[in-house]
């Protein structure tokens, strides 16, 4: 009898069969784990250099999701061209090199200013030069570690798929487990050295499972078994994988851009929406899945249907109503696609190179919502815009016959839509050919793949009657759109009052006429959050009331400008600011005349005011105020102790700390006293009501925080003007390693 086939051979290789998928199993868990719990990680290192901005996800959506692409060409160019055991050491020198250079992860020293242009490559190479090597290691290891169990010899290696529904198990627990459980508990050091500690074990897993490739393929040889063909694949097949990955991730990079400007900038807003993304993989890719791929598709229209229409209508909801209508009309637009996905996936042996191009429509898909949209549209068009190209996905070849149907349909609904946008008064020609191509484009390509022009027609007319809709609700509008956000101005119904509004949130308001309609000129009078019997101005006076001398003033963040005009003479203000779009619309007399008329000699920085405080000198401004807002979201990192202990190395002994903290979703104003208690200094509230005549004046409630030392003439002076000292709480104070987001909403929802 051969020594193969001997009862001590076929006992051992039965031995190794019975861990084979454990250890594969593991393999692929433990790395999704890694892939998933940097990106949170290393988002939030980098977050305080950008302002806490929500594009910085977005861009490191799309630094992921190339370097996973890279990964994974990587891994298809190892299992075509190597055998299991000349993959294997390839892979493992790769791993062992970059355990040796790369790690610990943490950002690159030195990583100086950012610039006030061109951030997300800026930010793209930041990401490059600290983590691309150890996130490129691990990211092959998804598709690499499937091809190698297809030549392991395990009974289940024929179709291997149900491996990667597995392995995203890893990647939704790295997901929830970062903000409940790694985040409170550990620093960013502390999480840095857990992961290079993870990646080695990951290096002996993948040891292991090498050698069950390496062992298989040599029993499929000795007992004459051949791999199986492959199939037959064409271009439009691999097309329609390209595509059908590509709106899912492009709608992931909208859908939370759109969810987090008004709540913050924050790991778990970011999680929510990748962690559903995950679990369409999950439950797509099982043998037979929990939620139907039909039942998928009959849920789509209705839940699509709902959010273009409150975005159509301009209406606004509490956010814990929008929240969950978001996520669930972006949950099911993910399972209809990658349903169809799966659907039409192909043999094991084309493994690899299906989820190469996967990849390539998810790095697209994210290029297109985080870099392409944003120069391309001066509103977030794209959301509407790819939920209904979900919509254009549903299964259903069509002849091609309906070719040019489907063509002309498209081209008709484009034109129509530059026929909307020249009508308007505030468009130009190049808006209206931004509209005109991008429906063609679409249709073309669709048209192309064989879908149904009635799915098509039925996607494009919505998201142009949106454009219409929001444009004629708007009136004149004039949107800018930068790195930061959506910058809107517009002016009331009745013409007397300018409003800019970044995303859902005004951010400032001018009368620009009177009740008869007259113009108004002269110096303006601040409204909106900054009138004065409001909590802001009352701040400034009573701070003032203990100098002898002018005060120094500094505003961190400047809106319309409307601040400057609680400028007295002989006061020296300096103003910060990180949006550039921002800094031309304060300064332009024919949007807002504040800075013109109050604060023309007024010093103003550009860039995020974390890093432009510190070239401040010690001591430099009595007064302080930080009034920094994306949306309706304080920048978390302007909050935390590291930020208030700059604060307090900027203001004078006499000075104080001035902070607008009006929020709808957050309760921030115990956790300002937490972090100034920490630093040594006293908090004093004061919160302001607005009558119905006062709103019709666009007057504004506001809750302001004032941090000052305990005991002295501020204290006094600050209860004199209505300030309520805030009494210490359990809540813990905010560091740059450590955010309790979650339980600052649950306190602002707790009195309801």
């Amino acid at each position: 009898m051969p020594l193969t086939h001997s009862p001590q051979a076929v006992a051992a290789r039965s031995g190794a069969a019975s861990w084979t998928l454990p250890v594969y199993a593991a393999s692929l868990f433990l790395s999704a784990y890694l892939v998933f719990a940097v990106q949170p990680m290393f988002a939030k290192a980098i977050l305080p250099k950008l302002g806490g901005t929500p594009a910085v996800w977005s861009v490191a959506m799309v630094f992921f999701q190339a370097t996973l692409l890279a990964g994974y060409v990587y891994a298809h160019l190892l299992a075509t061209y190597l055998s299991p055991r000349r993959a294997a050491l390839t892979h493992l020198g790769l791993m062992a090199v970059t355990l040796a250079v790369a790690l610990p992860i943490g950002p690159v020293a030195d990583l100086g200013k950012p610039p006030s242009d061109g951030e997300a490559l800026w930010l793209i190479g930041v990401f490059a030069l600290s983590i691309g090597l150890p996130f490129f290691a691990v990211s092959a290891n998804g598709p690499l570690l499937q091809a190698w169990f297809t030549r392991s010899g395990h009974e289940q290696a024929k179709d291997p798929y149900f491996l990667y529904g597995a392995s995203n198990l890893g990647s939704l627990l790295a997901l929830f487990s970062y903000p409940l459980v790694i985040e409170p508990w550990l620093t960013l050091p502390q999480q840095g050295s857990g992961w290079a500690w993870g990646f080695a074990v990951l290096g002996a897993g993948i040891a292991a499972a090498a050698g069950y490739a390496a062992r298989g393929a040599r029993s499929s040889q000795a007992t004459g078994i051949a791999p199986a063909a492959d199939e037959s694949v064409g271009w439009r097949r691999r097309a329609e994988w390209v595509l059908l990955a590509f709106v899912p991730s492009a709608l992931l990079i909208a859908v939370t851009a759109h969810i987090s400007a008004d709540v913050a900038a924050a790991p778990f807003l970011w999680v929510a929406p990748l962690a559903l993304f995950l679990l369409t993989f999950i439950v797509c890719f099982q043998r037979s899945p929990v939620l139907s791929h039909s039942l998928m598709l009959r849920l789509q229209p209705v839940a699509v249907c709902i959010p273009i229409v409150l975005l159509a209508a301009g209406l606004q909801l509490d956010w814990q109503i929008m929240l969950p209508m978001h996520l669930l009309a972006f949950f099911i637009t993910a399972m209809a696609c990658h349903g169809t996905l799966v659907a039409r996936r192909p043999s094991a042996g084309r493994l690899t190179e299906f989820y190469m191009l996967m990849s390539l429509g998810g790095v697209l898909g994210g290029a297109f919502a985080a870099l392409v949209a944003p120069k391309l549209f001066s509103t977030v068009l794209e959301y509407p815009l790819l939920l209904v190209a979900g919509l254009a996905c549903r299964p259903g070849l069509f002849p091609r016959r309906h070719l040019v149907l489907l063509g002309g349909a498209a081209i008709a609904a484009a034109l129509a839509a530059g026929l909307v946008v020249l009508l308007d008064a505030g468009a130009d020609l190049i808006t209206a050919l931004k509209f005109t191509g991008v429906a063609p484009a679409i249709g073309i390509c669709l048209a192309l793949l064989g879908f149904r022009p009635a799915w098509l027609l039925a996607a494009l007319l919505p998201v142009f009657a949106v454009v219409a809709t929001a444009r004629h609700t708007e009136g004149a509008a004039d949107t800018v759109r930068s790195f930061y956000g959506v910058h809107r101005l517009s002016e009331t119904p009745d013409g007397r009052y300018r409003r800019l509004m970044h995303g859902t949130t005004v951010h400032g308001v001018q009368e620009i006429r009177s009740a008869d309609g007259a113009p108004l000129g002269g110096r303006p009078e601040p409204i909106a959050y900054y009138h004065a019997s409001g909590p802001i101005a009352g701040a400034l006076d009573a701070l003032r009331n203990g100098y002898r001398t002018p005060a120094s003033v500094g505003i961190v963040g400047v809106g319309s400008g409307a601040m400057a005009c609680h400028a007295r003479p002989g006061e020296r203000w300096s103003l910060y600011e990180i949006d550039r779009e921002v800094v031309a619309i304060a300064r332009d007399p024919r949007r807002f005349s504040f800075l013109s008329h109050c604060a023309q000699d007024a010093a103003l920085t550009l860039g995020d005011a974390r890093i432009s405080l510190t070239e401040a000198a010690p001591g430099a401004y009595d007064v302080l105020v930080i009034d920094a807002f994306s949306s309706d979201a304080i920048p978390v990192h302007l909050l935390t102790r590291q930020a208030v202990a700059l604060y307090r190395s900027r203001v004078s002994a006499r000075g104080a700390v001035v902070l607008h903290v009006s929020n709808r979703n957050m309760a921030l104003a115990d956790v300002v006293a937490a972090v100034g208690r920490a630093e040594g200094l006293a908090a004093f509230e004061r919160s302001s009501r607005v009558t119905p005549e006062e709103a019709e004046r666009n007057i504004y409630p506001a809750q302001v925080v004032v941090l000052a030392p305990a005991g002295g003439e501020q204290e006094a002076a600050l209860v004199a003007a209505g300030f309520d000292k805030l009494t210490p709480t359990s809540v813990a104070p905010w560091t740059d390693d450590y955010a309790d987001v979650i339980g600052a909403i649950w306190r602002k929802l707790r009195p309801l």
